[in-house]
C-alpha cells in the first residue's frame, strides 16, 4: 500500500479546484490535485460538438483565469462573448435589456463550454508544480492525528493537515465528513443542448420566462453567429416528454417556446435533462477542511452564476491561504480559514436567495403576481441607474473582491 504526503490536498479538478491549485502555485506549498477521472488534455478539434454544458463567465471571473494565465488556453479553442442581454415575461408584456455600453464596458461577459474551461485549465497546471493525480477515486477519508487519511480504490492513501473539498454537488468529501446542507428541490429539470438557429444571435444571450420555467438561448462561436446553447427549466412530467420526442418534433416545440426570436431551430446537439435542486452546506469549514464551488453550494441556473461563485470562493480561499502563510499562520487552522467562510458565505446566500425570488416570482401564476412582475421590469428597464448598478455587480466591478478578481 503506497503512502503519499502533502501540505494540501484538493480533491476535484474540475474548473474550481483547478483554479484553486493554480492560484497556490508558485509560493513553497506541496499542493497535490486529485481526480476521479484522467488528468489528461486530449487536443482541441474545433470541428467537434459544442458541449452541452457551458457556463457564462463574468468579466470578474475573466480577470481570475487572465492571472492565472488559463485565458489564453480557452480562447484559443472556443469562447463566445456576449454585448446584450434580453429578458421577457412569455406570460405579459414585461421585459428588461442589459448592455455592455451601459458602464462603458466591451462585454457583459463570455459563453464558454465547461470542458474547454477545465482543459485549459488543467493545460496550464501540467506546465507548473502542482502534483496531479487522476483515476484516483476516494472510497474513505477519516481524521488522523492533526489531518487527514485518505484511502482511495486502489488502496494508494495520502496525509495531509488541510483537504479541500471541490468534487462537486454531490461532493463525496462533504458526505464523508459529514457536513450538513440545506437543500430543496425546485421540482425542474433543465434540459441542455446546442442549436443552430435562422437568424444570427447577434452576441445576446436572450432569456424567456414561459409557464413552465425559464428558457434561456445563450450565444456560441463556431465561425458563425447562429448556434445556441440552451437551457430550458420544465417540470420532470414535461422533461420526459420533451426528451422522448424526435430532433425534429424538439426543435419545432422549442422554437415555439422561445416565440421563434431567432427564427427556426435548424440543427440540434445532444440532448441531457438535470434535476434542478438548490444546496448549501451549513458550514464550509472545520480544522482542516474547506469546501468550495459546488460542493459548498449549488443555486438554480437562471442566471448562470454557479461557476463565477466558485471562481471567487477559489480566489479568496487562495487569497487567505497566502496570506497566512506569509504570516506563518497554521493554514489548517479554524481561525485562518474561518477568513474564508466570513467573506463567502454571506455573498453565496446572497446571490441564492436573490435567484431564489427571482425564480418564485417568474414561476408565480396568480394573475395580481403577473401583473406586479410585469409592471415591474418595466419600471426597472426604465431606469438606467438601476440596471448599471446590477451590470456591475454582475461583471464583478464592485464588493469584496479577491486581488485576483480586481480590473487590472
Amino acid at each position: 500500500m503506497s503512502m503519499q504526503t502533502a501540505d494540501l490536498v484538493i480533491v476535484g479538478a474540475g474548473m474550481v479546484g483547478s483554479a484553486l491549485a493554480l492560484a497556490l502555485e508558485g509560493h513553497g506549498l506541496d499542493v497535490l490535485l486529485i481526480d476521479g477521472e484522467p488528468l489528461t488534455v486530449p487536443p482541441f478539434d474545433a470541428t467537434q460538438p459544442f458541449d452541452p454544458r457551458v457556463s457564462a463567465l463574468s468579466a470578474a471571473s475573466q480577470r481570475i483565469l487572465e492571472r492565472l494565465q488559463a485565458w489564453p488556453g480557452i480562447a484559443a479553442r472556443r469562447a463566445c462573448p456576449y454585448r446584450e442581454m434580453h429578458v421577457w415575461d412569455g406570460s405579459g408584456t414585461g421585459q428588461i435589456h442589459f448592455s455592455a455600453d451601459s458602464v462603458h464596458a466591451e462585454w457583459l461577459g463570455h459563453i464558454v463550454e465547461n470542458g474547454v474551461v477545465r482543459d485549459a485549465l488543467v493545460e496550464q497546471l501540467g506546465k507548473g508544480e502542482t502534483r496531479l493525480e487522476g483515476n484516483a477515486r476516494l472510497s474513505q477519508l477519516r481524521r488522523s492525528g492533526d489531518g487527514w487519511l485518505l484511502t482511495f480504490e486502489d488502496d494508494r492513501q495520502i496525509r495531509t493537515p488541510l483537504l479541500v473539498a471541490a468534487d462537486g454537488a454531490r461532493s463525496a468529501v462533504r458526505r464523508l465528513v459529514g457536513v450538513e446542507t440545506r437543500e430543496w428541490d425546485y421540482l425542474h429539470e433543465a434540459i441542455v443542448t446546442n442549436v443552430r438557429c435562422a437568424e444570427p444571435h447577434r452576441f445576446t444571450a436572450w432569456q424567456r420566462f414561459t409557464e413552465e420555467g425559464p428558457l434561456a438561448f445563450l450565444p456560441l462561436s463556431q465561425g458563425e453567429e447562429h448556434w445556441c446553447s440552451i437551457v430550458w427549466s420544465v417540470t420532470p412530467k414535461e422533461a420526459t416528454r420533451l426528451m422522448a420526442l424526435a430532433d425534429a418534433d424538439f426543435q419545432h416545440a422549442l422554437g415555439r417556446a422561445f416565440e421563434h426570436t431567432l427564427g427556426e431551430v435548424l440543427e440540434i446537439g445532444k440532448r441531457v435533462s438535470i434535476p434542478l435542486r438548490q444546496r448549501h452546506a451549513k458550514r464550509y469549514t472545520e480544522p482542516g477542511l474547506v469546501l468550495i464551488g459546488d460542493a459548498a453550494h449549488t443555486i438554480h441556473p437562471l442566471a448562470g452564476q454557479g461557476v463565477n461563485l466558485g471562481l471567487l470562493d477559489a480566489a479568496v480561499l487562495a487569497e487567505v491561504l497566502l496570506q497566512a502563510q506569509a504570516r506563518r499562520e497554521p493554514l489548517a487552522d479554524i481561525r485562518t480559514l474561518g477568513r474564508y467562510e466570513r467573506r463567502r458565505m454571506p455573498h453565496n446566500l446572497a446571490m441564492m436567495a436573490a435567484m431564489e425570488g427571482f425564480e418564485r416570482l417568474f414561476q408565480a401564476d396568480a394573475l395580481p403576481l403577473r401583473w406586479m412582475r410585469n409592471q415591474g421590469l418595466k419600471f426597472v428597464d426604465g431606469l438606467p441607474g438601476a440596471k448599471g448598478a446590477f451590470v456591475r455587480q454582475a461583471l464583478g466591478l464592485t464588493g469584496d473582491l479577491p486581488a485576483l478578481a480586481r480590473p487590472f
